[in-house]
């Protein structure tokens, strides 16, 4: 990975100006109810709980981390609305950054048939390797569109086969929501319709790999996904943005989200958005959640809105990939190259950054519970993170430490990952807790 940076490093400091391919459509009415939305795909069912999952980014590691996970809840039978069904079958959204923006869009276009595809489409491929020969291209060298429509390109023909959001709108399907950073904004955008309509544009015929492209698009290292914001709709934007500015007036991490997407009904000086890995404004994928519920007004008023049943336990499924590996710099003088500078320094931001999210999704998550409470039914909250530091074997934990942020990841180490995705989730004690609570109340 190192050396592949090196070379994009070099072949971007001296190659001539590139370009993003646009490719969202343009619309001239905002349709939710049909499209690829929370408002389509956040139905009320039968159900007794409410499901989220967020996956961390982390490259490959992070990928092949939530698989595991996945296969975990597809392994654990639960009963749930009188029926006998799978913990999986009760996930209603998955929110991802970067890495785990693969296993979860790959998921929502395949469902079950990711349990027979994934690990050769994408987990045991050599993706970093495709990337560098396709670098290394001499007729590439001076492509307009640049590294990161090239890497489209890849994404395209080798997992996600031209596949568009539309695809994505199957029956039963959870919510997908991609996550990336807006590079001049710093907002969160989502790849979902409800996003799109403040760029007046259609979601439904967007590529998937472009967006996963966009959540998983490391400055520098790669360009922007860039996306045209267009002027064909109404200039005033959505009723929801508008309903909730006033609200956002004392809550500064609000205020500071509606600013950032107020700012697409500028269409003149924002004509353009370009969006970058959606770790940088959370790499845990949880805050777009937080986004959801609290843009709606709260648990209570999201669930008015969208129409959601009633529910029994709200459940949230943190998948973190982030590794703690050797420090080796501290036992040397020497002082530590750019790269090394670079990573510790986009280390410490993340950590810390990391623990804030954790922060505020373990009060938000009581608060939410307790909106969505009624005198009949207490909604129970939980919150369920698992990371490598739960690891209990001493020798596993630290070979799971040292798995390099990369597309390319040898067998042993994706076993390894995927293993530990499924023994986290069933070691844990708030898991255990809601299997517990599951099987007394049949």
């Amino acid at each position: 990975m190192q050396r592949l940076i090196i070379s994009v490093l070099t072949v971007a400091l001296t190659g001539c100006s590139t370009f993003g391919l646009i490719e969202n459509d343009p619309i001239t009415k905002t349709n939710t109810a049909n499209g690829y939305s929370m408002t389509k795909l956040l139905r009320g069912g039968t159900s007794d709980n409410a499901l989220a999952l967020a996956f961390s980014g982390g490259g490959t590691r992070a990928a092949a981390l939530s698989y595991g996970v996945l296969k975990a809840l597809r392994d654990t039978p639960v009963k749930s609305g009188g029926k006998n069904i799978r913990l999986l079958d009760e996930v209603d959204s998955i929110s991802s950054v970067s890495g785990g923006s693969f296993t979860a869009a790959y998921y929502g276009l395949y469902g079950d048939n990711t349990f027979l595809s994934f690990e050769k489409a994408f987990l045991r491929r050599n993706v970093s390797g495709g990337v560098k020969k396709t670098l290394l291209n001499p007729t590439n060298w001076f492509d307009e569109r640049g590294l990161s429509e090239l890497t489209v390109d890849l994404y395209q023909e080798q997992v996600f086969h031209y596949a568009t959001f539309a695809d994505m709108l199957r029956p039963d399907a959870p919510l997908i929501m991609i996550n990336a950073s807006d590079l001049s904004k710093g907002v969160r955008f989502s790849f979902v319709q409800e996003y799109f309509d403040l760029l007046c544009s259609d979601l439904s015929t967007f590529p998937v790999a472009r967006a996963v492209a966009a959540s998983a698009a490391v400055p520098v290292v790669f360009d922007p996904i860039v996306l045209k914001n267009y002027d064909s709709c109404k200039a005033d934007g959505p009723s929801w943005l508008k309903g909730v500015m006033e609200r956002s007036k004392n809550e500064a991490e609000l205020e500071y989200t509606i600013k950032g997407l107020n700012s697409y009904s500028n269409k003149k000086g924002h004509k353009y958005a370009h969006f970058v890995d959606g770790g940088i404004t959370d790499n845990l994928g949880l805050r777009a959640i937080y986004d959801v519920l609290e843009l709606g007004g709260g648990a209570k008023k999201t669930a008015e809105i969208l129409k959601l049943n009633p529910v029994k336990r709200f459940v949230i499924i943190s998948v973190d990939a982030a590794a703690t590996p050797l420090n080796t710099m501290d036992k040397s003088n020497v002082h530590p190259s750019i790269l090394e500078t670079m990573n510790a320094t986009s280390d410490v931001q993340l950590k810390r950054y990391n623990v804030s999210t954790i922060d505020i999704m373990k009060q938000s998550i009581l608060r939410w519970s307790a909106q969505l409470s009624t005198p009949q039914q207490k909604v129970e909250p939980y919150f369920i993170q698992l990371n490598f530091a739960q690891i209990q074997n001493t020798k596993t934990r630290a070979a799971l430490n040292e798995i390099p942020t990369t597309f390319n990841l040898p067998d042993s180490q994706v076993d390894l990952l995927i293993k530990a995705g499924e023994d986290l989730l069933f070691d844990n004690p708030e898991y255990k807790r809601l299997m517990a609570d599951i099987k007394a109340s049949k």
